[in-house]
């Protein structure tokens, strides 16, 4: 198949692409890198009047240290940059230990950080990881910049935040602070391809090794992001230990999800499939903080 007709447009600032989508609104779609996009063009699931292309524009795409301590990237920053980034691994680790898990090396020398999270693809890494982070996404529109934490970002399945004549421009991720914990975890059908279901984790311990903060997020198993805040509760305050975190997957597993089947895999499998990774991804990340589960 190829794409409906549409016209092409390359802007060479931001100013100029604000001020183009703008102009079109609904009638247009950004294009970034275009991993998602063209081929549901190809298929004609999309059919844009005007695609407005943001590779002409070199501002967009930086990795760099934020003055609070964490990292500011740029949001057409190719998904192979923020893999080998070594600023990415010593600042904010859970991010680069997700970058091997997206599709294959050819697809992230093309995609874009900022491309998959304004896609919003349920089953997508990126997304959960930016939740589990905490992490805030700066936009750009005809009325200036505003941010958006990630909390507020994810409204339902293939929907953001985003409005019609708005641009998302930067993420920015908080420092980690020294005795925290990460993991990413997931079960796919063969490798590169979306996960049946997964999570990312991060926790922080204090001076008496008990969870001070715990934020579960899985993918693949709801309309977007899932954080399982029931069973975070379980933890905070607590000692881990192997029972606790046992709980806290049963609970994340039965109370804070509500997956759906598919040909793939049915609701049981995927509730059976995140309580495993959720226990496995709990050890990972608490281990990872210095704390030894008895």
């Amino acid at each position: 198949m190829k794409p409906a007709p549409f016209r092409y447009l390359a802007p060479t600032t931001l100013d100029e692409a604000v001020d183009v989508l703008s102009q079109f609104g609904d009638e247009a779609k950004l294009l970034a890198g275009g991993q998602s996009l063209i081929p549901t063009m190809n298929f004609r699931l999309a059919q844009p009047g005007v695609l407005i292309d943001l590779n002409r524009i070199p501002t967009l795409g930086y990795i760099e240290r934020a003055a609070t301590g964490g990292l500011r990237i740029g949001a057409m920053t190719r998904q192979r940059q923020v893999e080998q980034s070594p600023l990415v691994a010593q600042r904010v680790p859970l991010l680069s230990a997700a970058m091997p898990l997206i599709a294959h090396v050819q697809i992230r020398n093309r995609g874009t950080i900022g491309g998959s999270l304004a896609h919003a693809d349920p089953a997508a890494e990126l997304p959960a990881v930016v939740s589990a982070l905490g992490g805030t996404l700066v936009v750009c529109g005809p009325g200036g910049e505003r941010r958006i934490e990630v909390s507020d970002f994810y409204v339902g399945l293939f929907a953001t935040g985003l409005a019609p004549d708005e641009v998302l421009t930067e993420i920015e991720l908080p420092s980690q602070p020294q005795r925290s914990g990460f993991a990413i975890q997931e079960i796919v059908r063969r490798q590169g391809d979306y996960a049946l279901a997964g999570i990312a984790v991060h926790v922080e311990v204090d001076g008496e090794e008990r969870c001070s903060a715990a934020r579960m997020v899985y993918f693949g198993v709801g309309d977007g992001p899932v954080v399982a805040l029931g069973a975070a509760n379980l933890l905070v305050g607590e000692r881990p230990t192997v029972a606790l975190i046992e709980a806290a997957a049963e609970a994340a597993a039965k109370m804070d999800l509500d997956p759906s089947g598919d040909i793939h895999a049915s609701v049981k499998y995927r509730r059976h499939l995140a309580q495993v990774l959720g226990r496995r991804a709990l050890r990972e990340a608490f281990g990872r903080a210095g704390v030894v589960l008895k």
